[in-house]
């Protein structure tokens, strides 16, 4: 699977204001920490934003950057803190946030409650895939309005502002903000260098916005004026000594000069790194315009207008983050082979301790990364291979709606199902959910051509009619869909084999499945969404790019239409972080911030080991827990009873529990012979 790299933006609205009385109104920063997986790994602090004086609302201009894999969850920690000068900071409030819950909403944002007060917004976009450079500016105003009044002059600053993509996009953004000038109507602000990328993704032609404010101590600084631009312009208006008039309204507020604009270090397609500046013997006075090209031999150099390189392959990111709707039906397997699931060690026995059967494993895990794309969270449920009224379906309705709400409802339709008159029987087909998945996956694409589906299928087994799947799965190659099987137990797979490659055998255009062996990652939650979910994003992009559907920006929304979490005690806690003198900040225990991420850890709950300098917690099933070793399989040894031959399933007693268990006597072991079983 192909990592992307994401970027992380942060800002917050209504902080607790926390400096003290009479002390004027916190300054607030935010440190970014990667969360451990497990005890056995470490959390990485990322770096922390710039410190806001004076606000309660802060947008901060620091961004963080993450490799972004679908199918593995990425856990962050923000801390929110008030810097304090000649004493020890004060945390604000924390929280954490998943990055695959981010890019699954709205917009790309998620925003929670604080404990303390206000809110914190987490934005995340597609980095851009190469540097596109840096833009070392340096402004100069003249002769800008005073708005400090009749006895006082301004003290002007500028920021640099950009907006997003999609919805909650439409907002100007400030990127870069410039240290004040005091007293002084012509300032010369000091040269900057800011991250091309992160001002406007590396088109040089996309609008920025320059806005300039009169610094206020207490952070209510007065607008001076603002304009829009682009960065081809301000590099134009530096060779050209054009000037730009900042506008409050209708009214002009002065002038600003470009007094140097050039960018340096953008690479090319190629990776060729580009410097635009000049050499000795050029005019000074004339900067040429930086424009990445695939072939310095296919430039034309007499022409005047910038050279567009050709437009890149969406990935999906961009698709996601471009009006995609995922959705997830799921499959389950209710053949007699199965077992009885009255009886412990069955497939489908539920447990009375809450552990869960593999089935359960299997849904939580993949359901729960899935439905985190799904806007509406229903999710339409079946079952096959099971008789009602003495008549075996192939498909049929799990659960007492057509579709349940959410990877929970999922779960309580599957255990209800045994409160039916099912009865297991067989044999197993999966051609009709096929078809079923398929024919909604297209209903849905017909309402919004950016709509994909998954069907996640569960069998204990492989299929009857290896036949009749082939043609099932060649006849829906053109439907917005992809399937993903998960084969659980201990039968013999190899029937499945038939599977990989299937597409280039078969002649179909696409490759639409994929089959994963549950056993291979029953211990490891993380792999096992890894395994399953490794081919999606290839499948989606090839689908829909080589039909013409590209990802499409949506409309801008206000923050006020944006979900907002409430703070979740359990996880979102305050680290103790140690600051050093060289800027460092460490966490004081390397082992205080993990994220439990096994199958045991329930659904939708967060494990969040707090410091050791937080108020001791006993641990309980409300996810605050002490460090504890990953559990490690008991293996014992089974002996191959007279008349068994490899191949045959047998049950055999786990000689520590005492639960019946059903294993699959492995190929080369003969009646007599012994293997090995681990659980």
């Amino acid at each position: 699977m192909t990592k992307e790299k994401l970027s992380l933006t942060l800002h917050a609205a209504g902080l607790k204001n926390i400096a003290g009385a009479f002390k004027g109104t916190s300054d607030p920063f935010a440190i970014v920490t990667l969360l451990a997986s497990d005890p056995g790994e470490k959390p990485r602090v990322l770096g922390k934003t710039e410190v806001i004086k004076n606000t309660l609302s802060p947008k901060w201009t620091t961004s963080f950057l993450f490799d972004y894999e679908f199918g593995t969850e990425t856990h962050i920690n923000v801390s929110v803190v008030d810097e304090v000068r000649k004493s020890s900071d004060k945390p604000m409030g924390s929280a954490v946030f998943e990055i695959g819950d981010i890019l699954g909403s709205r917009g790309s944002v998620k925003a929670k409650k604080l404990k303390k007060g206000g809110t914190l917004y987490a934005r995340i976009q597609k980095a851009a895939p190469r540097s596109a450079g840096q833009l070392a500016l340096r402004l100069r105003g003249i002769k800008l309005k005073n708005v400090e009044g009749l006895f006082k002059k301004s003290d002007p600053f500028f920021e640099l502002r950009r907006t997003f993509d999609g919805p909650g996009g439409g907002a100007w953004i400030p990127v870069y903000r410039s240290k004040h000038v005091k007293n002084n109507l012509n300032p010369t602000w000091e040269p900057v260098t800011v991250d091309v990328n992160q001002l406007c993704d590396g088109d040089l032609d996309r609008k920025v916005q320059v806005a300039i404010f009169d610094f206020e101590g207490d952070g209510k600084h007065e607008s001076m004026g603002l304009f829009e631009t682009s960065v081809n312009e301000l590099v134009k208006a530096a060779a050209d000594k054009k000037t730009f008039t900042p506008k409050k309204g209708s009214k002009s507020y002065g002038t600003i000069s470009v007094d140097e604009c050039k960018i340096t270090g953008a690479e090319s397609p190629a990776g060729q790194v580009i410097d635009t500046t000049p050499s000795p013997a050029a005019d000074p006075t004339v900067l040429p315009v930086p424009v990445p090209v695939m072939d310095f031999g296919e430039m034309n150099l007499n022409a005047s207008a910038p050279i567009i390189p050709p437009q890149q392959t969406p990935t999906f990111v961009d698709y996601i983050s471009g009006n995609c709707e995922l959705s997830m039906c799921v499959a389950i397997d209710f053949t007699g082979s199965n077992g009885d699931p009255r009886k412990p060690g069955t497939l489908h026995h539920f447990s009375h301790d809450g552990r869960m059967n593999c089935y359960e494993k299997a849904i939580s895990a993949v359901g729960g990364i899935l439905s985190k794309y799904d806007s509406n969270q229903r999710f339409p449920v079946w079952g096959f291979g099971a008789k009602y009224g003495g008549v075996v379906r192939h498909c049929f309705q799990v659960g007492r709606e057509q579709e349940v709400l959410g990877v929970r409802g999922i779960l309580d339709a599957y255990k209800g199902v045994f409160r039916t008159p099912l009865v297991m029987s067989g044999p197993t087909v999966f051609t009709e959910v096929i078809q079923v998945a398929a024919s909604q996956a297209k209903s849905r694409q017909a309402a919004n051509p950016l709509s994909y589906t998954i069907l996640l299928l569960l069998t204990d087994g492989a299929v009857t009619d290896v036949e009749a799947t082939k043609q099932a799965l060649a006849s829906v190659a053109d439907a917005p869909l992809s399937i993903v099987i998960v084969g659980i137990g201990n039968a013999d797979f190899s029937a499945m084999h038939f599977l990989d490659n299937f597409e280039q055998r078969s002649g179909m255009n696409r490759d639409i499945v994929q089959f994963v062996e549950f056993r291979a990652h029953e211990f490891d939650k993380t792999s096992l969404t890894r395994a399953t979910l490794e081919e999606i994003p290839d499948q989606l992009v090839q689908f829909f790019y080589t039909r013409g559907i590209m990802p499409r920006p949506s409309q801008g929304i206000s923050t006020s239409k944006i979900v907002v979490d409430d703070y979740n005690e359990e996880a979102d806690i305050d680290l103790s972080m140690q600051y050093g003198d060289d800027g460092e900040i460490a966490l004081n225990d390397s082992n205080s911030a993990y994220v439990d991420n096994s199958y045991e850890a329930g659904l939708g709950r967060l494990h969040v080991m707090p410091p050791p300098t937080a108020p001791h917690q006993s641990p309980t099933p409300a996810m605050v827990a002490p460090v504890q070793p990953q559990p490690q399989p008991f293996t014992f040894q089974v002996q191959v009873p007279v008349g068994v031959v490899p191949g045959m399933q047998i049950q055999v007693q786990h000689p520590q529990t005492g639960q019946m268990l059903i294993v699959t006597v492995p190929q080369g072991v003969n009646p007599g012979g012994i293997f090995n079983v681990a659980s």
